[in-house]
């Protein structure tokens, strides 16, 4: 079978701009790491990282190496370094410097301004914004898969946005104005959400992600149905007889663009809109089971706590703002 040509699609970019509204950065840290002459750091999730956060370093001067087990890296001014799931790396210039430890040289929080830690006194200078943000989007499982261990955006090239972000952020740091932190923490989490935005449209090692799914004619349609009607009884039969294609096409092609299966996919992301639900507002927990289509309360619990970690009424209390 092929797709039904009768079915109307929306324009992929509206789906585009669904799926980007949960790409947000919902927390962020960052400080202002200013190393010179031969050294060496342990960058690796510091203990006051979320588990969920996404470490970065955005190199706002200067050159410096970065080394994840026996592969390293060369960063030069304007480059970004994500690292989505906290993988163990080390940063550095030159060779045989010697260890230091930015993060415990932090001062306590709050900040008023940024700190700046500075150390040794070369003449060869890297500069460095140093930090973590917390993006919600992470929590839906499918995204996570479209994000490797490792981010390396280089914003250097001609016509890139980019740089012009990363050059506020260096004015931002050298000449410190009233409402500098709070500018810096914008600047920083745009910067952020665009290397993200990058990787969720390009996809991953092992599939082609969202830009290609959506402009496939099956899997393009399969997510207009289920990102329109998320909380419809769908089963593998149903949505393929409404795309007008076979169950097998439906799958096979799902999980060629996705690499997940698509009643999975629905379930991932009942899951995903039952947790902001929880956070925004005070629907019954045995509602959200409903609207997520499990039979019972105690299966929804089972499910959310698999994916989140805590079972819902923990999840609420812990995360309902006050």
């Amino acid at each position: 079978m092929t797709p039904n040509p009768n079915q109307v699609r929306r324009d992929p970019g509206a789906l585009i701009a669904l799926l980007l509204r949960r790409v947000r950065i919902t927390d962020s840290m960052q400080y202002c790491f200013v190393p010179s002459g031969d050294w060496e750091t342990d960058a690796s999730p510091a203990p006051y990282k979320p588990k969920d956060a996404i470490g970065f370093h955005i190199l706002a001067g200067g050159s410096c190496w970065l080394e994840i087990g026996s592969e390293r890296t060369m960063l030069r001014e304007g480059d970004i370094a994500a690292f989505p799931f906290g993988t163990l790396h080390r940063i550095g210039a030159g060779s045989g410097g010697s260890e230091i430890d930015p993060g415990g040289a932090l001062p306590p929080t709050p900040w008023i301004e940024t700190p700046v830690l500075r150390f040794g006194n070369s003449k060869r200078v890297v500069r460095m914004l140093c930090g973590y943000v917390r993006c919600e989007a992470t929590h839906f499982r499918p995204f996570r898969r479209s994000l490797p261990e490792f981010i390396h955006v280089s914003t250097a090239n001609d016509g890139d946005w980019l740089s012009g972000i990363i050059a506020q952020i260096v004015r931002e740091v050298d000449v410190p104005r009233r409402g500098g932190t709070a500018m810096l923490e914008r600047l920083t989490e745009i910067a952020l959400l665009e290397v993200l935005r990058r990787q969720f449209l390009q996809g991953s090692a092992g599939y082609a992600g969202w830009l290609e799914a959506i402009q496939d004619p099956v899997v393009g349609r399969c997510l207009d149905l289920l990102h329109g009607e998320p909380m419809r009884p769908w089963t593998l039969n149903i949505l393929a007889r409404d795309v007008g294609a076979s169950r097998s096409v439906v799958a096979d092609r799902f999980a060629e663009k996705l690499g997940i299966a698509p009643i999975a996919y629905l379930r991932d992301w009942r899951l995903f809109l039952a947790r902001e639900r929880l956070v925004q507002t005070n629907v019954p927990i045995a509602l959200l089971a409903a609207e997520a289509g499990y039979a019972s309360e105690a299966a929804f619990n089972r499910a959310f706590g698999r994916a989140n970690g805590l079972p819902p009424a923990a999840f609420r209390r812990q995360n309902k703002p006050s």
